[in-house]
């Protein structure tokens, strides 16, 4: 699977939750770390799906309502795609208190960092301040690279070599939907031991 097919899965509703599944617990470091090894190119591990025998006790990822029922869960790797679900459609995340929040993650270009942002980077025109956007259905990679290389030079003086590379690294940004992913399906024959 590619990153993309997953989240079109997911949307759909053909990938969910088996009841068994603990709620979302990782910190935003964490999926700001995750980000950072995908764009990096390092691996990050395999998912493990099961086919659905029965669509009782699923859940779908995310806080809206699905078109499908899903025939397949999520058995290792849930933290990891609900991540990147969350962070590439912008949608909230359920944490362990049953709060909804959304998780935001700025990318400085130039230097191909990835942060949580604080006040400090909020105020930074260096920084991109949240990735969803990038992968949001209106969104056009030109034309936000563009009104970021405008909004830097109000601050600084860029180079046209600096230019190409923002162009470049946020090109490598929005090609993550493309990053592939190794999973392992499990058949609707095997039990939850």
């Amino acid at each position: 699977y590619n990153l993309n097919s997953l989240i079109q899965n997911i949307d759909l509703g053909t990938i969910g939750l088996p009841d068994i599944q603990r709620p979302f617990v990782w910190k935003d470091t964490k999926v700001r770390d995750l980000f950072d090894s995908l764009y990096k190119g390092y691996p990050v591990g395999y998912f493990l799906f099961w086919e659905n025998a029965n669509n009782e006790g699923v859940k779908g990822i995310g806080t809206d309502v699905k078109q499908k029922f899903a025939n397949l869960l999520i058995v290792d790797g849930q933290q990891r795609l609900t991540s990147i679900y969350a962070v590439l459609k912008g949608h909230e995340v359920i944490r362990e208190n049953y709060d909804k929040t959304k998780i935001v993650i700025a990318f400085n270009p130039l230097e191909e960092k990835f942060e949580n942002p604080d006040a400090a980077i909020r105020n930074d025109p260096r920084y991109f301040q949240n990735i969803s956007k990038i992968w949001s259905n209106d969104a056009d990679i030109f034309d936000i690279t563009d009104e970021f290389v405008e909004n830097l030079k109000k601050h600084k003086e860029i180079s046209a070599e600096e230019i190409r590379k923002i162009r470049k690294n946020f090109n490598k940004v929005k090609n993550l939907e493309n990053y592939p992913f190794s999973v392992l399906e499990l058949s609707s024959e095997i039990n939850e031991e």
